[in-house]
């Protein structure tokens, strides 16, 4: 038996202007990532990032080797749901871990 993920639609952050003042207007565009992990979260870990973020995680992902997109606080959909990542993801070196996936985010329901 193999481990595959799912595809995930992450919004990216892209500038497409600036305003009247000269600040970056972005508009978040949809990337399809293939092979993503989505695992539930311990108990344990719904307390902790309460405590810490003030968000409840419900899902954390497994994101694939050699993804280069931007994690952090992203809109993703999956299972027909939108949710909203938090905190910095968490990184392994890719040579030393045996499978596929070398980063993980936790992810809030989106509001």
């Amino acid at each position: 038996m193999q481990i595959k993920g799912i595809t995930v639609t992450l919004y990216e952050k892209t500038q497409t202007s600036v305003d009247a003042f000269g600040a970056p207007v972005y508009t978040d565009v949809p990337v399809k990532i293939d092979n993503v992990l989505v695992a539930p979260v311990s108990g344990d870990e719904i307390v902790n990032d309460l405590d810490l973020y003030g968000k409840k995680a419900v899902y954390q992902l497994g994101i694939p080797k050699g993804d280069t997109h931007n994690w952090e606080n992203a809109h993703v959909d999956f299972f027909g749901e939108s949710w909203q990542t938090f905190g910095a993801p968490v990184e392994g070196i890719e040579d030393m871990i045996p499978l596929a996936w070398n980063k993980k985010m936790k992810v809030a329901r989106y509001d």
